[in-house]
């Protein structure tokens, strides 16, 4: 909207960017991961239907991503549909989601420095944030700077969301959440909470707050959506 793009243009990358998101809470709630029996008040994927369902379904689900930004119907030139799915396939892997995902399960009921812990909620959740912010970037052929503060935008909103989603899981009542809480601390699982206590985290993303939404009001009225979606990350209870 900030940008002017086409709306279907913006639901089809949407859609591809979806994709890799499902395919990471599919795999996230595996026995050899979280093992988490629900997800949203249903049964995971795995419990639903079996392993090597949600395992295939997970894989089908990121491979669909890039089919999706190959296609024939997505009208870009052969350069911004190379960006874009280069940009999403290094976001997803082992220097984004997955290298992440690794992360989280390594630094389970380890002592962690606040900074190993905010890079890994980064690549674990804030580069699929980070690929929708800078994908607009690409489909507009911005240079390498202004593209890098869509980037930087879309990381401390990921980064937000993660840091919201761990505050949930230590206060949010289960059955609006739709899946057990206080697991994080039960699992060891490494967050703010658990290095600095509940008061200085909520702190530290009520900062984290106003500085993405000083970036996001520089792009003017147009931005009203974008900071709204920001105040729902933030006051969620889900």
């Amino acid at each position: 909207k900030i940008f002017n793009i086409n709306y279907k243009t913006l639901i089809t990358i949407g859609a591809a960017t979806e994709c890799v998101h499902s395919y990471s809470l599919i795999h996230d709630d595996l026995p050899a991961m979280d093992n988490d029996d629900l997800r949203r008040g249903k049964l995971a994927t795995h419990k639903k239907f079996n392993e090597f369902t949600a395992i295939l379904a997970g894989n089908s689900l990121l491979t669909l991503a890039f089919e999706i930004l190959s296609n024939n119907k997505l009208k870009f030139s052969s350069k911004i549909k190379n960006e874009l799915i280069k940009t999403l396939s290094v976001y997803s892997g082992y220097s984004g989601l997955a290298g992440g995902q690794y992360s989280d399960l390594t630094f389970e009921n380890k002592k962690i420095s606040k900074k190993r812990i905010i890079d890994m909620q980064i690549n674990k959740t804030g580069k699929l944030f980070a690929f929708c912010c800078e994908s607009i970037g690409i489909i507009k052929g911005f240079n390498y700077k202004k593209r890098n503060i869509l980037k930087k935008i879309g990381l401390d909103i990921g980064l937000l969301f993660q840091i919201t989603d761990d505050l949930i899981d230590y206060k949010g009542d289960a059955k609006i959440v739709g899946k057990p809480t206080r697991r994080d601390k039960n699992k060891g699982k490494q967050t703010l909470i658990n290095l600095m206590g509940y008061n200085k985290t909520l702190f530290f993303v009520n900062y984290l707050k106003k500085k993405i939404t000083l970036n996001i009001k520089k792009y003017g009225v147009k931005s009203e959506d974008l900071l709204q979606s920001v105040e729902f990350i933030l006051y969620r209870k889900f």
